[in-house]
C-alpha cells in the first residue's frame, strides 16, 4: 500500500473554493540541525583554541628571543666577552691616549729647553730650536694627532722687548726657511717676513680696519714664537691678513689663564676654547677644543710655555676600528667657574667622529648602561691654582645608542616565530584535512539519516515521529539514534497509543475500479491512483484531514487527530465534497489516455464520527509492504 502523511495543523484554510495548495515540502528534523551546529561550534572552538595557542606561543617566542638579545646587548655593555668590552675599550684607549699626549708634551718641553740652550748658547727668551718643524712632526706621532697646532712661547720681560724685536728679525728667517722646506709651503721667506710684525703685539680695529698694535699686557708677555705648522691660514696668514708670529698669547683670556696656572704650579694645565667650525657646511657653527699649556723649565723656573691645541674631534677620529657604531661619549668637566664649559658630546662611528654640542646628548633610557672613567686628572692642589681659576678633572661617560643596539638584533626572533607559525599552519592543515574527511563521511551519514527521516515523516505525523525517535533512543542498547528502517535500535518497547474522543473518519472508495483495473495495464492503474490520490492529498492538507492509509482503491482519512479539532466533522464533509468534485474532473481528463470507460468511474464516500484509539508499535516502522491490486486482492481486502 502507499502511505503519506501531512501535519493537520499546517493548513487551516477550510474554504472549499480556494485553489489547492502545493504539497508541503519536507523539512529536515531539528535534531540534525542541532547536531550539525554543535559540531560546527566544536570545530570553531578547537580552531580558536589553536589560534590563541599559536598566537600566545608566537608572541612569547618573539618576546623571549628579543629579550634574550636585549639581555645580550645589555650584558655586552657591561663588559661581557661577547661584546669585547666596548665601553671599557673606549675608556681605556682614550685614557691611554690622553696620558700619552701629556707625557709626550712634557718630554718635548724638556727637549726644547735643552736643545735651545745647547744650540743658541743664549739665555731665554732669546732662543730658537733649529729644525723645529721636522722635530715637531716626530713628536706628533706620539701625541696621536696628525698635524698638531703647537707653539713655543717664551716669557719676554718689558725691558727685553726691544731686544726681542731685533732677535726676531735675525732668527725668524732661519726657522721660516726650515719650515717652508719641511712642510712644502709654496711661499718665500721674504713673503713671510713681509707679513711678520717683529714686536710683541695684538690686533685692534681702528676705523673698521684691523691693525697690529704693541701689546698692552703689563709685565711679562708671551709672544707666539716658533709654530707648527707654520702656515696658519691660506697664503700663510691669518684671517686678519697677518702672521701670528709675536702675537701676545696673553691677549687671549683663556690662554692667559692657562699661562697663569702653569706658571704658578709649574705643572701642565688644560682648558676649553670655542673655535669656529671650518668643516664644509658648518658655517656659523662652533667646535670646542682644549688648550694645553706645558711649562718650559730652566733652572727650576718657567721660562716659557709650549702651547698645544687639542682638537677633540680629531682626537676621537681614527681612535677605533670600523664596525663600532653608534656610541655616544660625553666629556664632563668638574670646573664650576663662570662661563666654564662643562659638557661636550661626541658620537663615534668606527673611525669617524662628530661633535654634537655642549650638552649631554645620550638617550636617558641608557642611563643604567653608562661606562664612566676619569681620563685626565693633573693632580693639582687647589691652593696652588690662582684664585678664580680652575683646572678641570675630565670624566668620560660612554653610552650605547639605538644604532648600536640594532647591531645585536638578529633574525632569530622572527625565525623562531615563523617556525611556530609554520607548525600552527601545518597543524591547521592537518586539522582541516581531517575535518574535511570526517565531514565528508558525516555528510553521507546525514544524507542517509535525512532520507530515512523523510520516509518516516511520510508515514507518521510529526508529533508521532518525534515520539518514535525518543522511544528509539530510550530503548537503544548501543546509544545510537533510532533507526526506523533498520532492524536494530527501537525494536523493543511499549506501543505508542492515544485516545481521541472526537474524530470523524472518512472512507473514499472508487466505484467500478475492480472491473476497470482488470482490463488495464499496471502502469495505467498506477497513473489513475497516483493522480486521484495526489488530488485527495491536497484536499486533505487544506481541510486538516489526516491521511491514515490507502487500501487498494480505498482512501482512508480522519479529522481530529493527531491534533484535536472541534471542526473535525465539518472538515471531513468539505473534504468529501471536494473529492467527489475532483473525481469527476480527473476521470474526464484521463479518459483520453486511459480508455473510454474511465469517465464512468466514481467515488463513494462514507463518513462516521466516533472516538478512536491510535497506536504505533515501533517495530512496525521497519515493516515494508508492497500493495497489490486485482480480482484476487479486492475480495481479500473486503
Amino acid at each position: 500500500m502507499s502511505k503519506s502523511s501531512r501535519h493537520p495543523s499546517d493548513h487551516m484554510d477550510s474554504s472549499s473554493g480556494a485553489d489547492s495548495p502545493e504539497p508541503v515540502a519536507y523539512v529536515a528534523p531539528d535534531v540534525a540541525n542541532r547536531e550539525q551546529k554543535a559540531v560546527n561550534r566544536s570545530k570553531f572552538l578547537v580552531f580558536l583554541t589553536l589560534l590563541l595557542a599559536v598566537s600566545g606561543a608566537a608572541t612569547a617566542t618573539y618576546l623571549l628571543m628579543e629579550d634574550e638579545e636585549r639581555g645580550d646587548f645589555e650584558a655586552s655593555c657591561s663588559f661581557t666577552p661577547k661584546f669585547a668590552g666596548l665601553g671599557s675599550e673606549i675608556s681605556t684607549v682614550t685614557r691611554q691616549k690622553v696620558d700619552q699626549l701629556f707625557t709626550a708634551v712634557d718630554a718635548y718641553s724638556s727637549f726644547v729647553a735643552s736643545e735651545a740652550k745647547a744650540e743658541s748658547n743664549s739665555s731665554w727668551p732669546f732662543v730658537y730650536v733649529s729644525d723645529f718643524s721636522p722635530k715637531t712632526e716626530k713628536i706628533a706621532a706620539l701625541i696621536g694627532i696628525q698635524r698638531p697646532s703647537l707653539v713655543i712661547t717664551p716669557f719676554v720681560k718689558q725691558e727685553d722687548k726691544d731686544r726681542w724685536t731685533s732677535f726676531v728679525l735675525e732668527t725668524a728667517p732661519l726657522w721660516y726657511q726650515e719650515s717652508i722646506d719641511n712642510e712644502g709651503i709654496n711661499a718665500t721667506v721674504e713673503e713671510y717676513m713681509n707679513l711678520t710684525r717683529p714686536f710683541v703685539h695684538h690686533f685692534a680695529t681702528i676705523e673698521d680696519e684691523t691693525v697690529t698694535v704693541p701689546t698692552r699686557t703689563p709685565g711679562t708677555v708671551s709672544p707666539n714664537w716658533q709654530r707648527y705648522p707654520l702656515q696658519p691660514g691660506v697664503g700663510g696668514k691669518n684671517s686678519k691678513g697677518f702672521l701670528v708670529t709675536c702675537y701676545d698669547l696673553q691677549a687671549i683670556p683663556a690662554v692667559a689663564d692657562l699661562i697663569k696656572i702653569s706658571n704658578s704650579t709649574l705643572r701642565p694645565s688644560i682648558g676649553f676654547t670655542r673655535l669656529p667650525d671650518t668643516r664644509p657646511g658648518r658655517i656659523d657653527k662652533f667646535v670646542v677644543d682644549s688648550q694645553i699649556m706645558q711649562p718650559i723649565m730652566d733652572q727650576g723656573k718657567a721660562v716659557g710655555m709650549i702651547w698645544l691645541r687639542l682638537p677633540w674631534l680629531e682626537f676621537f677620529q681614527n681612535l677605533f676600528v670600523e664596525g663600532i657604531v653608534g656610541t655616544i661619549v660625553v666629556i664632563r668637566s668638574n670646573c664650576e667657574v663662570d662661563d666654564a664649559i662643562r659638557v661636550l658630546s661626541f658620537t663615534i662611528d668606527g673611525s669617524s667622529a662628530d661633535f654634537l654640542g655642549e650638552f649631554d646628548a645620550h638617550d636617558p633610557k641608557y642611563d643604567d648602561q653608562v661606562v664612566t672613567s676619569v681620563i685626565l686628572d693633573l693632580n693639582l692642589q687647589s691652593d696652588d691654582i690662582p684664585e678664580g681659576l680652575c683646572v678641570p678633572i675630565l670624566t668620560l661617560d660612554i653610552y650605547p645608542t639605538d644604532e648600536l643596539a640594532e647591531t645585536f638584533e638578529t633574525s632569530k626572533p622572527k625565525l623562531y616565530t615563523a617556525v611556530v607559525v609554520a607548525i600552527f599552519a601545518f597543524t591547521s592543515l592537518v586539522f582541516l584535512l581531517y575535518d574535511y574527511l570526517v565531514g565528508r563521511r558525516q555528510g553521507k551519514f546525514m544524507e542517509r539519516i535525512v532520507r530515512q527521516d523523510q520516509i518516516v515523516s511520510n508515514v507518521f505525523p510529526t508529533a508521532i515521529r518525534d515520539r518514535l525517535y525518543e522511544s528509539g533512543q530510550k530503548g537503544s542498547q548501543d546509544g545510537t539514534l533510532f533507526d526506523p528502517l533498520g532492524g536494530g535500535a527501537g525494536t523493543a518497547g511499549s506501543p505508542l497509543a492515544d485516545l481521541f474522543p472526537e474524530t470523524t473518519i472518512v472512507f473514499a472508495d472508487i466505484a467500478g475500479f475492480t472491473a476497470w483495473s482488470s482490463a488495464r495495464e499496471p502502469a495505467q492503474v498506477f497513473i489513475l491512483l497516483e493522480t486521484i490520490y495526489g488530488a485527495f492529498d491536497k484536499h486533505a492538507n487544506r481541510h486538516c484531514v489526516y491521511k491514515v492509509e490507502t487500501v487498494g482503491d480505498c482512501y482512508v482519512g480522519v479529522a481530529g487527530l493527531p491534533e484535536p479539532d472541534k471542526e473535525h466533522a465539518t472538515n471531513v464533509c468539505r473534504f468529501a465534497r471536494d473529492c467527489v468534485k475532483t473525481m469527476k474532473e480527473i476521470t474526464v481528463k484521463l479518459e483520453v489516455t486511459l480508455g473510454p470507460d474511465t469517465s464512468d468511474l466514481d467515488v463513494r464516500v462514507g463518513i462516521h464520527s466516533l472516538p478512536l484509539t491510535s497506536q504505533v508499535y515501533p517495530k512496525w516502522a521497519s515493516d515494508s509492504r508492497c500493495p497489490t491490486w486485482g480480482k484476487k486482492s479486492v475480495p481479500a481486502f473486503r
